[in-house]
């Protein structure tokens, strides 16, 4: 079965969402784009939280929305939901919660708890099956939903940000975790998420939307190798330009040019990353292909490098270490020169 979405909304005079979405058993599809792209809306019209203005949403034979004559709600829709903020009942222990799906469906009491007791051993909390939600850190509460949208064997499951709101040391065993159960899990999974990192470990596929539209879709690899929107080069930490080729050299849109190792002609995007730009307080020695003058616009640390931004023609992103922060004397309004070698640029169509 392959649940199968064209999505069409609107809202107000000044949003339309147009997705199309199809999901393979096993397939696991995250959805990125910048806050108010979509990314909720496209996840509650499947849900069933919010009615199409235009289009479909069926899972093989069944259709879940189809205006204006067919509308399943969210109760009829065989769905599970791991909402942000997880929403566990706070009246009710962890076993509780977990079979609550269970008992709206129809379960009886006994095999309901049965179910939700497995769940639990499954995801590793079979000691806290009396807890109640206050009782629990973040990581094991997420746990809890999670085995709680599982235990109903949906056909469809759904999470919203599901490591958002963990820290950071939690998030890496959770997000883990998470990995192993929706790799067993047989059917179709939609998260989404605004963490490139969760994406491309946790999806088979990405969807990226800005503005209520598709910009781009693929494998994570190939997404990160050769992204197609500014947002989706700051998403995989790329530097990225539009431009024009004549052989090996590229004249940008933005205004500069480089040169690259392979000949192209026509509209292409080229992209580097970060860690491939080097600085100097001069200009350098000999014949560096690509260099020019920046200016420090911001200086930022991330984990073991600092993220310099710089104003130029064109502006790049460079990765340096602490000790070139202080040998290079970074403070915003320094004077340098950027380099980056040809054979360090990725050419691809535009």
């Amino acid at each position: 079965m392959t649940l199968d979405a064209e999505l069409v909304i609107t809202r107000g005079e000044g949003f339309r969402l147009e997705l199309d979405l199809a999901i393979q058993p096993g397939q696991v599809v995250a959805l990125l784009g910048p806050n108010g792209a979509g990314k909720t809306t496209a996840l509650r019209a499947l849900a069933g939280l919010l009615t199409l203005t235009e289009g479909y949403v069926r899972l093989d034979d069944q259709v879940w929305d189809q205006p204006p004559g067919v509308f399943v709600p969210t109760e009829r829709r065989p769905i599970g939901v791991v909402f942000q903020d997880y929403l566990l009942f706070d009246h009710l222990t962890a076993l509780e919660n977990v079979a609550f799906g269970l008992r709206a469906r129809g379960t009886p009491k006994a095999a309901a708890r049965r179910r939700a007791a497995e769940w639990l051993e499954r995801v590793g909390l079979d000691g806290y099956r009396n807890a109640r939600p206050r009782a629990l850190s973040g990581g094991q509460a997420q746990r809890v939903a999670l085995a709680r949208a599982l235990a109903t064997d949906p056909g469809l499951l759904l999470l919203d940000e599901p490591l958002a709101a963990l820290d950071a040391s939690t998030r890496v065993h959770i997000r883990s975790e998470l990995d192993r159960h929706l790799s067993a899990y047989p059917g179709h999974t939609l998260f989404v998420t605004h963490d490139p990192l969760d994406a491309m470990v946790l999806a088979d596929h990405l969807v990226i939307i800005e503005d209520g539209t598709v910009v781009q879709q693929g494998a994570p690899a190939e997404v990160a190798r050769r992204p197609r929107t500014e947002y989706v080069a700051r998403l995989v930490g790329l530097n990225l330009y539009r431009g024009t080729a004549e052989g090996t050299a590229v004249v940008l849109d933005p205004g500069g040019r480089f040169t690259v190792a392979e000949p192209a002609t026509g509209p292409v995007h080229v992209a580097f990353p970060p860690t491939a730009v080097s600085l100097h307080p001069r200009p350098p020695a000999g014949s560096p292909r690509n260099s020019w003058p920046v200016t420090v616009g911001q200086v930022e640390q991330h984990a073991h490098t600092v993220r310099v931004r710089l104003d130029g023609t064109p502006p790049v992103l460079a990765d340096v270490t602490p000790a070139s922060v202080a040998e290079l004397h970074l403070a915003p309004g320094a004077s340098l020169h950027a380099t980056v070698k040809a054979t360090e640029i990725t050419t691809y169509p535009a």
